[in-house]
């Protein structure tokens, strides 16, 4: 019997520090009802840092843009992201979607209106689930988007300023950097040995 989840609010919510995890959701992303949109949103989320609240809001004349400015909903800043690598993905949905430009890019599945952050949380709370996962929230997708742009670059600052944080150790602490990965480090720096 799985293990039951706690409420959305108390979870210890973690980055995808994995290939194989990252591609672990996607297919179970991609095999859901609304398959295909959920492993967008998944992706634009992944890949953009953008809080659930602001991916949710995109419409699809705005990603047909390389490079968008987005306004923040938490913090009323504008923010640019990059849409390059995701194109093809980006093109492939909206071909299969048949949406217009002044659509929502993830429309709810009732409605007109836009897929909710709780719909995107309970979609990641099912792919959860079947992973055996109880450390899987929205804010995953932000914090593995920071996980691997510092694993990537190491650099701290241009993710905290990306982020909106006041300083590099809030940073690390969201997106997951532990104090056992740093003394890893540590213990694989060997100078002048």
């Amino acid at each position: 019997m799985a293990k039951k989840r706690r409420k959305h609010n108390t979870i210890n919510v973690q980055p995808l520090r994995t290939n194989d995890d990252i591609e672990d959701m996607k297919v179970i992303l991609r095999h859901m009802t609304m398959g295909p949109r959920n492993q967008l949103l998944f992706l634009v989320g992944i890949n953009t840092g953008l809080r659930c609240s602001d991916i949710v809001e995109l419409k699809v004349e705005t990603v047909k843009q390389d490079n968008p400015l987005i306004r923040e909903n938490k913090t009323g800043k504008w923010r640019q992201i990059s849409l390059v690598a995701l194109r093809p993905y980006i093109m492939s949905y909206l071909e299969q979607a048949k949406l217009a430009d002044s659509d929502w890019l993830f429309p709810s599945r009732v409605g007109e209106g836009h897929i909710t952050r709780n719909g995107v949380y309970r979609f990641l709370n099912v792919a959860a689930d079947q992973l055996g996962r109880h450390d899987i929230g929205t804010h995953t997708m932000r914090k593995t988007y920071g996980y691997w742009f510092y694993k990537k670059y190491g650099d701290v600052r241009s993710l905290m300023i990306d982020f909106g944080h006041a300083s590099q150790e809030i940073t690390l602490h969201y997106i997951g950097i532990t104090q056992d990965e740093v003394l890893q480090k540590k213990q694989q720096l060997l100078i002048g040995l």
